[in-house]
């Protein structure tokens, strides 16, 4: 046990944080960071002078506390989603992962249980812990799929109280159908169920996916939940967003903090949001890359999944660390998410994009990147 381990280990920590270890991804100094999914393509210009100009206005007030309902936030995001949607389905906090707790925070607990489909988003498992919510690991098919006959007997089983969809999945980045969604939603009927539907990648989705926000209306366990770090390139910004029927955002305000959006932050992703035409024509350019990557795997040789996000999981690889290691020394930093014979990369610029695909293609014709 490190010295470090020791330590926490003396506090009376809760019995079931203990032996946990914190979110993270290596943050290396490398040219090239292509390992969580941030958009590289960084924020334009004219938005940025945007933002600059908001938040130099919101600098006057900071002496007051900040509207605790961002009314106009949620305005301008039920406009950017449509569907119906009006300021009274819209709820925003720091993060889609702040989100997502408050939502642990208002309908999990003791004797609740929250079901995943890992692989997925390695956050849902914290959120349980840090909630004190039993966290249920379901099953997948071998080719990582999730269908609706499957998930909803894994509802019925596990008697769920909360269930994460994650469509694209993270790490995989394929897309749910929504008949799998709605059979979740009906299975989830006995125990009451709150279905999140997690589309943080949804804009990079290929064109005609249709959203879980379709099916929004008449179901009041639905929650679809966004974010603005990825296609607004907002992630510094933290700024997360979800979409449900009213009661369920009055019962996350039950649980929120005071003032808990600053005036900084609304003001920039107003501003981001005014702009988001500038926004979305580089997420075309990203969803270039992402296929123009998937096709150049395939050629290698490898396995890429389906993407409908940002980043591409791939397989086929007999020594996954050897290549993690060889493109990090290469100046090109991915992502190892400790499946066994896959790596996932973020699609990057056509210049970043070149150098991950020249770099992998390289390993993979050396010894090095074969098994020891």
């Amino acid at each position: 046990m490190s010295d470090q381990l020791e330590r926490l280990d003396r506090l009376p920590l809760r019995t079931n944080l203990r032996g946990l270890s914190p979110y993270g991804a290596p943050q290396l100094d490398v040219p090239i960071l292509l390992n969580v999914n941030e958009n590289t393509h960084g924020v334009p210009a004219d938005v940025q002078e945007a933002i600059t100009q908001a938040v130099a206005a919101a600098a006057t007030g900071l002496n007051r506390y900040p509207d605790r309902e961002f009314t106009e936030l949620r305005e301008s995001l039920a406009d950017y989603l449509g569907h119906g949607l009006s300021a009274e389905n819209i709820w925003a906090a720091n993060g889609s992962n702040e989100v997502l707790q408050q939502i642990m925070q208002a309908f999990g607990g003791p004797g609740r249980k929250a079901l995943g489909f890992p692989p997925t988003y390695s956050m849902y498992p914290l959120l349980a812990s840090g909630t004190d919510t039993e966290y249920v690991r379901g099953v997948r098919a071998d080719d990582y799929g999730l269908d609706a006959a499957s998930a909803a007997a894994q509802v019925k089983e596990t008697g769920a109280n909360i269930v994460f969809l994650c469509s694209p999945n993270n790490p995989t980045g394929t897309g749910l159908g929504l008949d799998v969604v709605e059979a979740v939603y009906e299975a989830g009927e006995a125990s009451q169920a709150i279905v999140i539907v997690d589309e943080a990648y949804h804009e990079f989705a290929h064109d005609n996916t249709p959203s879980a926000l379709t099916l929004l209306p008449g179901r009041e366990r639905l929650i679809v939940s966004r974010t603005m770090s990825k296609a607004f390139a907002l992630a510094g910004a933290r700024l997360g967003y979800m979409a449900a029927a009213p009661e369920v955002t009055d019962a996350i305000r039950l649980v929120r903090l005071p003032y808990h959006l600053s005036a900084v932050t609304q003001a920039t992703a107003l501003a981001a949001l005014n702009h988001r035409e500038a926004l979305m024509a580089d997420v075309e350019d990203i969803k270039v890359q992402r296929d123009r990557i998937v096709t150049e795997l395939l050629r290698m040789g490898l396995k890429p999944a389906a993407s409908d996000s940002n980043y591409v999981f791939f397989g086929g690889l007999s020594n996954p660390h050897a290549i993690w290691q060889g493109l990090l020394d290469a100046g090109v930093l991915i992502r190892d998410v400790g499946i066994p014979g896959h790596l996932r990369v973020t699609a990057g610029t056509e210049k970043e994009t070149t150098a991950f695909l020249e770099a992998l293609e390289a390993l993979l014709d050396s010894p090095a990147s074969q098994p020891n």
